[in-house]
C-alpha cells in the first residue's frame, strides 16, 4: 500500500468531518453564538498552517500562478469554505450533529448531478447502469425528504430551515468539488492550491464576520471548548482534511471523494449521543437507510460503467494468429535440427 492512498485518504478525511462536527457542536453548546466568526477563526488558523507547510514541502515546485487560476481558486474558497461551512454552522445552531452529518450523504448526489451539468460524468438511462444513477439520485432525494419532515408527531420550523440549510450546505460542496478537480488540472501544486483557497476563503469570511457580527465579546478567544474547536478545525479540519482532498480528488475524481462521506455520520451519531444525549427519531434512522440505499445504487452505476470501459479497453488478441505462433516454433526447431 502505498503512502498516497486515495482510499486511506477518503477514510481519514471522513473521520476528521465527523469530529468537526462533534468539536463545534460542543463549542455551540458552551456558548458559541456567531459562527460566522469561528468560521473565520478557523480559515486562518489553517491558512497559517498550510502556508508553514507549502513553504516548507513545495517551496521549488511552485506552479506558474495566473489572475484566471487564482480567480477560479478564489470561487472555489467561497463554494468548498466561506458558504458551505457558515451554512452549516447555522444549519447545527437550529438542528442536530447527527442530521447535519447524515445530510452529508447526500454530497456525492450534488457532486454527481454537477458533474453531468458541467460535462464531467456521462449519464445513458437507456444503459442499466445510467437507470441505476438515476434512480439512485431520485432516492437520496426521498432520502432527503425524509430527514427534513418525518421529525415525530411536531413539525419544527427551525429544524426544517436547518434542514433547507444542510442541502445548500451540500449543494456548494458537491459543486466545489467539480469546480476543484478542474483547475487542478490547470493548477496540479496541492499544497499550494490549498493554502491559496484557505487564504481567499479566510479574507471572504472576515468581510461576512465583520457585516453579520457587531458584538465583540464574540470575537475574543479565551482558554475554553471554543478555542479548542477553532484550533483543531483551523490546523486539522482545515489544513490537514483539504489537502487530503486535494490528493483524492486529482488521483480519483469528485465523485469518488463524494462517495466516501457516508462513513462520517456514524461516528458523529455515535458522539453525539454519549456526549450531547441526543435521541435519534425514526425519521434519521430511516431517512439515513435511503440515503444510503440510493447513494450505493449511483456507486453501482459508476462502477459498472468504469469496468465495462476497461474491458472495452483491453486489447483484442487474434487467436488465428496465435495458434499459428504456437505452430511456427515447433517446425522452425524441426528445420533447425535436419540442417544439422
Amino acid at each position: 500500500m502505498g503512502l498516497k492512498n486515495p482510499y486511506v485518504f477518503a477514510i481519514s478525511i471522513q473521520i476528521i468531518q465527523a469530529s468537526m462536527t462533534l468539536f463545534t457542536k460542543a463549542a455551540i453548546n458552551g456558548g458559541m453564538k456567531s459562527m460566522s466568526v469561528f468560521v473565520f477563526y478557523r480559515l486562518l488558523f489553517g491558512s497559517v498552517f498550510l502556508f508553514l507547510l507549502s513553504a516548507i514541502f513545495e517551496r521549488r515546485s511552485t506552479t506558474p500562478l495566473t489572475f484566471l487560476i487564482f480567480f477560479k481558486i478564489s470561487v472555489v474558497a467561497f463554494l468548498s469554505h466561506t458558504l458551505t461551512m457558515n451554512l452549516y454552522g447555522i444549519a447545527l445552531l437550529y438542528t442536530s450533529a447527527s442530521l447535519v452529518a447524515t445530510a452529508t450523504n447526500c454530497v456525492p448526489v450534488t457532486t454527481f448531478f454537477f458533474a453531468v451539468l458541467l460535462g464531467k460524468e456521462k449519464v445513458n438511462v437507456r444503459e442499466i447502469a445510467g437507470a441505476a444513477k438515476l434512480g439512485g439520485i431520485t432516492i437520496c432525494i426521498v432520502g432527503g425528504a425524509t430527514l427534513a419532515f418525518f421529525n415525530g408527531p411536531i413539525l419544527n420550523t427551525k429544524w426544517i430551515v436547518g434542514c433547507f440549510l444542510s442541502f445548500l450546505a451540500v449543494s456548494s460542496w458537491g459543486l466545489a468539488f467539480v469546480l476543484q478537480a478542474g483547475v487542478l488540472e490547470t493548477y496540479p501544486s496541492k499544497l499550494h492550491f490549498t493554502s491559496l483557497q484557505c487564504l481567499s476563503s479566510t479574507v471572504q469570511s472576515f468581510l461576512v464576520a465583520i457585516t453579520v457580527e457587531r458584538d465583540l465579546s464574540e470575537w475574543k478567544l479565551a482558554w475554553n471548548v471554543r478555542l479548542l474547536a477553532v484550533l483543531y478545525c483551523g490546523f486539522v479540519v482545515t489544513g490537514v482534511s483539504h489537502y487530503l482532498q486535494s490528493w483524492v480528488i486529482a488521483m480519483k475524481g469528485p465523485v469518488f471523494l463524494g462517495m466516501s462521506t457516508p462513513l462520517s455520520p456514524i461516528p458523529t451519531m455515535i458522539g453525539s449521543m454519549f456526549l450531547f444525549g441526543e435521541n435519534m427519531n425514526l425519521g434519521s434512522i430511516v431517512g439515513e437507510i435511503i440515503l444510503v440505499a440510493g447513494l450505493y445504487s449511483v456507486l453501482w452505476g459508476q462502477t459498472h460503467e468504469q469496468n465495462l470501459a476497461t474491458k472495452s479497453s483491453l486489447p483484442v488478441h487474434d487467436e488465428k494468429t496465435c495458434v499459428n505462433a504456437e505452430d511456427k516454433e515447433p517446425k522452425d526447431a524441426q528445420a533447425s535440427y535436419l540442417a544439422k
